[in-house]
């Protein structure tokens, strides 16, 4: 056993010993239940950060903004503080008490979320505040709540798991990221249909508060370094400094890095704007498009995450470099499918199509876990994922929505010169502003705003050949930098 005091941790060095490595913290039971726990909280994550793309079209409609201004409040406007806050977070998780962390974090951006389902114009002393910007600081309150999560959460699972576990452990952690997102069109996408999008933030919100506290009261703090091998000496806390310097020498890192940030570029903003897709391209209900279409593409990624984690792991004594370039090959092979998924009219080939690409795209995320976690030490794992979220979601999930929302809008504009509709913008065609048109011009904008989405996405889809190329470069690096083996 450990011989640290205290459930929190401490600052002093640490001897290892005992079986930890072997067993890892608890009983298999209570394992599985607290690993089931992170898994469910970090489906609520991504259930509360997906629910707006879900509800792309009725938000547009109902405040008039283009894909461009959609994608800067799903992107961004999330992203920047959750990217800037999860770093300190991290750092306090090396030392503090990570279940406490998580607590208060899950109540935060549950609490905010409901408050998006309220938002309004505001005014204050004369000046209008529209209720575009209150959500903006709406989704700002979630993005800095959700960062509290998945570093501690990173470092739970390798004090619970041994290194010989871990693989399968984080990849199944990493299921939430595409069952959250099953979920947000599971529960989201029907509730919006027959109450209104504002409903269902307010109803997942309160009951994300209410998992907050079921969290805390069952969920036990692990000794910190409690799976580390026999002997293994856990010295004071890394300083930032030091944290960065032990990351500066893993190239493996910073290649992984960089293939999770390109892949989420892509996944990101696909996810966010392929409601509205489905919804104007096939001409289907908001309900339809969640159940018949997103549920299917989101169980499919699932079980992609999970196998890869699995795979990998059955190999690995064969192949030690399977969790690396095995995303590599999923991540080329999806583009076909996605482009006849988005490019084709049919529905029903659209639905194989984008199912297929959800199921072999997302084995990066069971890689970028695992690796992150397996070339650092214990003292600054957490520090190491919030590092590697800061890249993936400020730059990935900061810019990939915006990205495709701007193309789309480029797109259209190009389309609006070429058939003598110039004075039309992507905004002219949203809600109230769009019955006040001509009919003729209602009738190019629903033609053309839908296609300028449809081209935006395979352009889009396209783009996953870049990560893969990382990801094989990390092979070569990989059991170098390794320090879990």
């Amino acid at each position: 056993m450990s011989t640290q005091t205290g459930a929190a941790g401490a600052d002093a060095p640490v001897m290892t010993g005992g079986e930890g490595h072997l067993t890892g913290y608890g009983t298999k039971a209570y394992r599985s239940y607290v690993l089931n726990a992170l898994l469910l909280v970090y489906i609520l994550n991504f259930l509360d950060r997906g629910l707006l793309g879900i509800v792309a079209k009725p938000v547009m409609d109902e405040l008039q903004i283009s894909r461009g201004d959609f994608g800067l409040l799903t992107g961004i406007g999330f992203a920047l503080f959750y990217s800037v806050v999860g770093i300190p977070l991290a750092r306090f998780a090396e030392h503090g008490h990570r279940v406490w962390i998580m607590t208060i974090c899950i109540a935060l951006w549950s609490a905010a979320t409901a408050l998006s389902g309220m938002v309004a114009p505001v005014e204050i002393g004369g000046v209008v505040i529209s209720g575009f910007v209150m959500l903006l600081i709406c989704r700002v309150l979630v993005g800095v709540g959700e960062a509290g999560c998945t570093p501690p959460a990173n470092s739970i699972i390798a004090d619970y798991y041994p290194p010989k576990r871990r693989s399968t452990a984080l990849g199944y952690y990493a299921m939430g990221v595409t069952m959250g997102t099953l979920s947000a069109n599971l529960i989201g996408g029907p509730v919006a249909d027959a109450f209104g999008w504002r409903q269902a933030f307010i109803y997942i919100g309160m009951a994300g508060v209410v998992l907050a506290v079921l969290f805390r009261f069952t969920v036990k703090e692990p000794p910190r370094g409690y799976t580390d091998p026999p002997g293994a000496v856990r010295p004071k806390r890394a300083t930032f400094a030091e944290a960065l310097r032990e990351l500066g020498s893993k190239k493996s890192f910073w290649l992984m890095a960089a293939g999770a940030t390109l892949a989420s570029f892509c996944g990101y903003g696909i996810t966010t704007f392929q409601t509205d897709f489905l919804m104007g391209t096939h001409g289907i209900t908001l309900t339809e498009a969640a159940l018949q279409f997103n549920v299917p593409s989101a169980f499919a990624a699932s079980v992609g995450v999970l196998a890869t984690g699995w795979v990998a792991e059955k190999i690995v004594k064969q192949r030690p470099n399977a969790i690396a370039w095995l995303p590599a090959v999923g991540l080329v092979a999806c583009v076909p499918f996605y482009v006849i998924g988005f490019s084709s009219d049919n529905k029903w080939v659209a639905l194989i199509g984008i199912c297929a690409g959800a199921g072999i795209k997302y084995g990066y995320l069971a890689a970028q876990y695992t690796i992150g976690q397996g070339v650092v030490g214990a003292r600054t794992r957490a520090t190491a994922t919030a590092i590697l979220l800061f890249i993936v979601n400020l730059l990935g999930y900061g810019l990939g929505p915006p990205f495709i929302g701007f193309v789309a809008d480029t797109l259209f504009a190009m389309q609006a010169n070429a058939d003598g509709f110039a004075e039309l913008t992507a905004r002219s065609c949203r809600g109230d502003a769009l019955k006040a048109l001509a009919e003729p011009a209602q009738a190019f904008c629903k033609v053309a705003d839908a296609k300028a989405l449809q081209n935006s996405l395979v352009i889009t889809s396209v783009l996953y050949v870049l990560p893969a190329i990382f990801f094989m470069l990390c092979v070569r690096t990989l059991q170098k930098d390794l320090v879990s083996k």
